[in-house]
């Protein structure tokens, strides 16, 4: 079964297939917030849209971050090290890219998966 949700004119936020989610790119709603502000926000989206499915940050698999300048990296990241689970790193990306509007300067997307009964994870080596 699939379920489409946060559903917007031209794409659904979040899209659960079986035990995985999808979500579309977390923005800010505060454009005038600097690249850490943005962050906060858009991860902020990020975790409602897990819990809104069952999950969590500690299940998520990957995570591709785009950044307006590649320069905001270690002010993205400073947020980014305080909200992801240090238990349960997700692969991820950091890519420059020209955003949607001049005033976005992250946007964020991710693959989770639900939690299995009683399972737990593991890290890695």
């Amino acid at each position: 079964m699939i379920i489409r949700r946060e559903l917007e004119p031209l794409l659904a936020n979040v899209v659960e297939a079986g035990d995985m989610i999808f979500t579309a790119g977390c923005i800010a709603d505060d454009e005038s917030l600097d690249v850490g502000g943005q962050t906060r926000q858009a991860l902020g989206d990020l975790d409602r849209w897990l819990a809104m499915c069952g999950s969590d940050r500690s299940h998520i698999l990957q995570v591709v971050i785009w950044l307006s300048d590649i320069r905001f990296r270690d002010a993205m990241n400073a947020v980014w090290l305080e909200w992801v689970d240090p238990a349960n790193l997700p692969a991820r990306a950091c890519i420059e890219a020209r955003m949607a509007t001049p005033g976005c300067l992250v946007e964020i997307m991710a693959i989770a998966v639900k939690p299995a009964a009683g399972g737990k994870q593991k890290a890695g080596s």
